[in-house]
């Protein structure tokens, strides 16, 4: 997660086109690569101290080129560095597309699930996950992966554990980590 208590720290809006127009957020949440044909920009929704790992709307994690670097020394498979700008801070950015979604939500062990029924009148959602409250993942269902979203409730960012080490030890700003 975004740690959202670190005092002083910028707060980073939608992503903007060449032009200014927003782009699809929801587009970062699919699990497969893109090809956007453009850089997108993030402006500040507030100014403040710069982060290696920081969720702009949406969720969208938008890491420093230190995080790239981690994943090619790792070697981790299942992430594509998407090219970014940050209003004034012109650091090499990057979007962080996790390009797995896996479908390991554990029920009985998360603290609440909610499903999307026929009377919300959202067919396009029946079925996945409305809300789910303490998180908790059947391990055995990710086999390798070392990074993705849970199918069904694709805000969660997940990582194995010896990422969120190598993350630690790195120093990478911005970070929390909830285990799952």
């Amino acid at each position: 997660m975004d740690d959202t208590r670190i005092p002083g720290r910028w707060q980073l809006a939608s992503p903007l086109d060449e032009q200014g127009n927003e782009i699809d957020p929801w587009q970062f949440k699919k699990g497969q690569v893109l090809e956007l044909g453009c850089e997108p920009r993030f402006p500040l929704d507030l100014s403040g101290s710069p982060l290696d790992f920081s969720w702009a709307a949406f969720s969208i994690p938008v890491v420093h080129a230190r995080f790239v670097e981690l994943f090619e020394r790792m070697r981790v498979d299942g992430a594509q560095f998407i090219p970014a700008q940050v209003e004034g801070h012109p650091a090499p950015w990057f979007i962080l597309n996790a390009l797995q979604i896996i479908r390991c939500i554990d029920d009985a062990r998360s603290e609440e699930v909610q499903y999307w029924k026929p009377e919300d009148n959202r067919p396009d959602k029946l079925g996945q996950y409305r809300a789910v409250h303490g998180l908790r993942i059947d391990p055995t269902k990710v086999g390798d992966a070392r990074i993705f979203r849970t199918w069904g409730w694709r805000v969660a960012l997940i990582i194995s554990e010896d990422l969120k080490v190598a993350m630690e030890t790195e120093g990478l700003s911005g970070t929390r980590f909830i285990e799952v």
